[in-house]
């Protein structure tokens, strides 16, 4: 389509029937295309995504940034609901919290990989430097809890071209969501659960932090008015049915 809109804009400036300046028009539209394709990783612009699942009446929750503050008071509410989640490591911290790492496995929770530093810079760095993220924190998770994930979750959500090589050479997938919780900025605990409650449809994996206080808040009340509304938990690598661990 956009070669398509290229030609038509070339034959009308060759015919003199438009100014030189509509030539412009597609590259801004080409420009802002790749931008969005990148930030926006539901789109599978870049690399293809596990973004949600057709399971009717499931929901997965998964936690990013972790181990982290809040980490423990969550996985104290999890195990008293009965749920299982997705842990998405940062590599750096993982290292720094082993215990909380095995407790993560121990407690039957999915062990996935955030990159190692999750760095602002991140998104910049080659491809070999991004992989090379990707297997310290592959190995750092091994080493503490034995085993080593093959689900990627991309820092901040964004992925570009190589990102999209570092992926598929450690043979990862990645995994996005559908269902944005914005816990990191969000200050009133009452309009973060409806955002969330109101957003679930069944086969959603819902973005939540382990790093944020109101998240651990409302936690206990998300699940059970989510059960209420006849939702049931399961882990994101069940409910996409993609095998956790190498």
């Amino acid at each position: 389509m956009l070669v398509l809109c290229l030609l038509g804009i070339d034959a009308l400036y060759l015919s003199g029937a438009i100014d030189w300046w509509w030539l412009l028009i597609p590259v801004v539209i080409y420009m802002h295309l790749l931008v969005f394709g990148a930030i926006y990783i539901q789109w599978n612009f870049y690399a293809k995504s596990y973004n949600k699942s057709v399971q009717s009446k499931q929901v997965a929750l998964t936690f990013d940034d972790g181990p982290a503050q809040y980490t423990g008071v969550i996985l104290d509410v999890l195990k008293k609901e009965g749920v299982h989640a997705a842990f998405f490591s940062i590599g750096k911290n993982a290292a720094a919290n082993p215990e909380m790492v095995k407790r993560w496995h121990a407690d039957g929770h999915l062990i996935g990989n955030h990159s190692y530093d999750h760095g602002f810079n991140f998104d910049w760095k080659s491809s070999k430097a991004m992989q090379e993220e990707i297997n310290k924190t592959n190995e750092a998770i091994r080493q503490i809890a034995g085993v080593t994930p093959k689900l990627f979750r991309p820092p901040y959500g964004v992925t570009n071209p190589n990102l999209a090589r570092a992926i598929t050479r450690s043979g990862m997938h990645s995994i996005g969501w559908n269902v944005r919780s914005f816990d990191t900025t969000a200050k009133n605990k009452a309009d973060l659960e409806a955002r969330i409650l109101n957003s679930l449809k069944g086969g959603d994996i819902v973005l939540l932090h382990d790093s944020q206080q109101i998240t651990a808040e409302i936690l206990t009340d998300l699940i059970r008015k989510a059960r209420e509304k006849g939702f049931t938990f399961v882990r994101v690598d069940k409910l996409l049915d993609l095998r956790p661990y190498a």
